[in-house]
């Protein structure tokens, strides 16, 4: 990872016996970095246990292929992309915020939640709601650090007080462009019209973060929406709006537009926020390679 500058990564995500590679085309091999914690923010894509604790039971085949785990809590069968990222930095799977059985916040938490937009929508874990917990969660570690607990097995679940050196990743996007074709009755140029306002609140998240000590961000873009088995399936595409892998074309493009507006969004923030590195990840073309 490139703790110096913003980069753009526009390469695939090779996932292996190496966890989690990522290849950047056109930059010189940089210094690895180390983080002690990670704070993660985001939908299904990354919820590592806050919908099994939030809502309902996860059931199997979720989690299956995750050697230990007692309780599904991914909406997957095995690991997600910020499971390769805590293995590649050598840390322990983050815990959700919200999972209070058996969990520990020495390595960060995971404030994600499945079914989770940007902007105020059917899921109340918004990413506003995300930060406002992780506010409280810093807010009370500081409190109990500063009131000298003594009691040893709590000491050894709390993070650091060092907020400034951890990893924020965000992973966030996708579902306010599905709420929003949804209740729009499939009106594509209302949707484009709608990103600029989903990313004005993504911005004024990441400001809040960053007002919050947060300075290393890594963010991902949004996936090839229209590749999604599930929504294909529930809805199928007409022939004239499928591409040769299926994928709806229609969707995919509003997906390119936002992120567009995403990366544009990012390189402002990076001349905004001069000691805060940006790293943008491009999903969508790891999507389609």
């Amino acid at each position: 990872m490139d703790c110096r500058r913003v980069s753009y990564l526009v390469g695939c995500f090779v996932f292996g016996l190496g966890g989690l590679f990522i290849e950047v085309r056109g930059q010189n091999v940089l210094p690895k970095c180390f983080y002690s914690e990670i704070y993660n923010f985001g939908d299904s894509n990354s919820d590592t246990g806050t919908t099994s604790s939030a809502y309902t039971t996860i059931n199997p085949p979720n989690g299956e292929l995750i050697p230990g785990l007692i309780f599904p809590t991914r909406n997957c069968d095995g690991r997600l992309i910020i499971d390769f990222i805590t293995e590649n930095l050598k840390l322990p799977y983050v815990n959700a915020y919200l999972d209070s059985i058996g969990s520990t916040y020495k390595h960060g938490a995971n404030f994600a939640t499945g079914g989770a937009p940007i902007v105020k929508g059917p899921s109340p874990f918004n990413l506003a709601l995300q930060i406002s917990q992780f506010i409280q969660f810093k807010s009370r570690v500081l409190a109990l650090y500063k009131g000298n607990i003594s009691d040893p097995i709590v000491r050894a679940r709390l993070p650091s007080v060092e907020f400034k050196k951890a990893l924020y990743t965000i992973d966030i996007g996708q579902l306010d462009l599905a709420y929003g074709l949804f209740t729009s009755n499939n009106d594509y140029q209302a949707i484009n019209a709608s990103i600029p306002s989903v990313l004005a609140n993504f911005s004024q998240g990441v400001q809040q973060l960053y007002n919050e000590e947060a300075r290393f961000f890594w963010i991902h873009n949004t996936g090839s929406w229209g590749c999604v088995p599930r929504t294909n399936k529930m809805y199928k595409p007409t022939p004239n709006d499928t591409d040769s892998a299926g994928c709806r074309i229609s969707e995919n493009l509003i997906a390119q537009e936002f992120n567009k507006q995403l990366k544009d969004l990012i390189v402002d923030l990076r001349k905004k926020f001069l000691d805060a590195r940006f790293t943008y990840v491009d999903i969508y073309s790891a999507n389609m390679n």
